[in-house]
């Protein structure tokens, strides 16, 4: 048994400390679902699924509390999968390897995985557990949220078949608030052609990697104005083909959609007169680009090193082109919303960059809750894109979740937290993607929340939770289900 099974709430830890045994990548959920399945069956709970794996499981009520309204209680079961360069870790096979510092529980070189599990585990907790007061409930987990919402996207209604119309989300991380709107969400997928050509002769290839940045959720943490790697490694580029001329053989950078990327690494053939030149432009740039970075992100770092012989490489009109292209593209917060106060509006993320084949592919993720300033956000990047040539697929995408402060579950949230703590929770709307925005659509007239214990640097492997804030988190919900048992 490790430390975390040994924290308080045993119950909840006991559980993500088993599911962090089980590798859940998105779109590779079957383990951990098994898991809920078992641990349902154990207890003969029913349960249903639909073909994308989202499953409910129904809880009959405490004693007593059988008249009362069913309530569904809501996470996801996916992670996202981001390492530090050089941690050896295969996200479909490893478990994740957690530890304490002080008051936190954090990952070894990885993402933690408390984004969604620490919610996931608390579901699992009100599940199992025959020591608590609530009315009937449907414990509705879902898959494949971390890649845009799919899996909910996806979801059945038929099969689902959720009959509560209040809904308990778990997936929030900022305690003492309570989250009751947030973005939709898009994307927009640019191809440019690349011409290549032969490396010219008695030239040297050398690897150009930008690292050391903080990365972070695109959404939650887009206006903290942190560095993008994609963006700064190919600024950097641009300004040393200005003084000096070399082919581009390979771009790679970043690796999710709602991640901000933290690394990018770039393949350069230059003239072997030039090496030096290129290198101290490439360093002259980044360093004014750490000085203007430097209070977001300390410590970016540039290496230059010597790379295996390149067989082809990227035209000088190619080169110049996709260097282009990836310094025109915008990114980081485009609006601030007008109706709540230091909420973000509107953003882009431009979060891989991927050389394949003669083409760069770029993926660029788009939020707003102004289902206007996303259209006109995807046709400024469309324009961007034609002009450079380069072809563009936009996805669907998903949609909001309109704030309602006239909310009777928010009400009754209030009620309890006011009980506990003294003051209400703060009302917040978010600049991220949750599920509620989907589930309204699919489950008309659902009332929701969303509310969660502390959880800072998801997406990245800064990842953590603080302990305390868990067990005060896992206190509330309990109250809240025994004051919804009340009708």
């Amino acid at each position: 048994m490790t430390f975390v099974s040994d924290l308080e709430p045993r119950p909840l830890w006991q559980h993500f400390d088993a599911i962090l045994a089980i590798p859940r990548p998105s779109k590779h959920e079957e383990r951990a679902r098994r898991y809920v399945l078992d641990e349902a069956e154990k207890r003969g709970l029913r349960w249903r699924q639909d073909a994308t794996g989202n499953v409910v499981v129904e809880k009959p009520a405490s004693p007593g509390k059988e008249g009362a309204p069913v309530v569904v209680i809501q996470g996801h079961l996916d992670m996202v999968t981001e390492k530090n360069s050089g941690t050896v870790h295969d996200f479909e096979r490893d478990p994740i390897v957690p530890r304490r510092e002080g008051e936190w529980v954090k990952a070894t070189g990885t993402t933690l995985g408390a984004d969604n599990g620490i919610g996931a585990a608390a579901m699992l907790a009100v599940m199992t557990a025959d020591d608590l007061v609530h009315g009937p409930l449907e414990l509705l987990f879902t898959v494949d949220e971390e890649t845009g919402l799919t899996g909910v996207l996806a979801l059945d209604p038929k099969a689902i078949a959720l009959s509560g119309r209040r809904l308990l989300n778990l997936d929030s991380e900022e305690e003492g608030a309570v989250t009751i709107g947030c973005a939709g969400g898009s994307a927009s997928h640019l191809t440019l052609a690349l011409e290549t050509a032969p490396a010219p002769t008695g030239a040297t290839a050398l690897d150009v990697k930008l690292s050391g940045l903080k990365g972070g959720h695109s959404g939650m943490e887009i206006h903290l104005q942190r560095g993008n790697a994609v963006k700064l490694l190919a600024r950097a580029l641009l300004a040393a083909l200005q003084q000096t001329p070399f082919h581009l053989a390979a771009f790679q950078g970043g690796n999710k959609h709602n991640a901000l990327p933290r690394e990018a690494t770039a393949r350069v053939v230059v003239p072997a007169d030039a090496r030096n030149a290129f290198a101290a432009a490439v360093e002259r740039e980044t360093a004014a680009i750490q000085d203007e970075i430097r209070t977001a992100d300390p410590d970016l770092k540039i290496e230059i090193a010597e790379a295996p012989a390149a067989e082809r490489v990227w035209t000088p009109a190619a080169s110049r082109k996709a260097l282009d292209l990836l310094n025109a593209l915008p990114h980081g917060v485009q609006a601030m919303s007008n109706d709540i106060p230091s909420l973000v509006e509107t953003s882009l993320n431009v979060a891989t960059a991927t050389s394949t084949d003669g083409a760069l592919s770029i993926l660029i993720s788009i939020r707003s809750s102004v289902a206007s300033a996303m259209r006109d956000t995807k046709r400024r990047l469309r324009a961007i894109a034609e002009l450079a040539g380069a072809e563009v697929v936009e996805t669907e995408g998903y949609s909001g979740w309109k704030p309602n402060p006239a909310s009777p579950l928010l009400g009754r949230f209030q009620q309890v937290h006011q009980r506990l703590t003294g003051k209400d929770a703060e009302l917040r709307a978010v600049h991220a993607g949750l599920e509620c925005g989907v589930l309204g659509e699919k489950f008309r007239g659902m009332d929701m929340i969303s509310f969660g214990p502390v959880i800072q640097g998801a997406h990245s492997p800064d990842e953590r939770v603080e302990v305390e804030s868990v067990g005060r988190f896992w206190g509330l919900l309990k109250e809240v289900l025994a004051e919804l048992a009340d009708g």
